[in-house]
C-alpha cells in the first residue's frame, strides 16, 4: 500500500505515550493510535497534548495512523 492510499483525519492529541506514540481522538469521535511521519521527526517538529493534528489512516487499519501534519 502506498501512501497515496490513506486516508486524512483531522483530530486533537489526547494522550502522549510512550515509544513515540500518540493517541488522537479524530473530528468524528474514535480514537487513533499514531506515531510521528519520518519528515516531522527529521525535521524536530514537536506535538504535544491538545495539539491538533492531521492524521493518515489505512483503510485496512483505521485504529493505527501516522501523523502527518501539525497545525499551528
Amino acid at each position: 500500500m502506498s501512501r497515496d492510499d490513506s486516508i486524512e483525519l483531522q483530530g486533537t492529541v489526547t494522550e502522549v505515550l510512550k515509544g513515540g506514540l500518540f493517541r488522537v481522538e479524530t473530528d468524528t469521535g474514535h480514537f487513533v493510535l499514531a506515531h510521528m511521519a519520518g519528515k516531522m521527526r527529521r525535521f524536530r517538529i514537536r506535538v504535544v497534548l491538545g495539539d491538533q493534528v492531521t492524521v493518515a489512516v489505512s483503510p485496512y487499519d483505521p485504529s493505527r495512523g501516522r501523523i502527518t501534519f501539525r497545525a499551528r
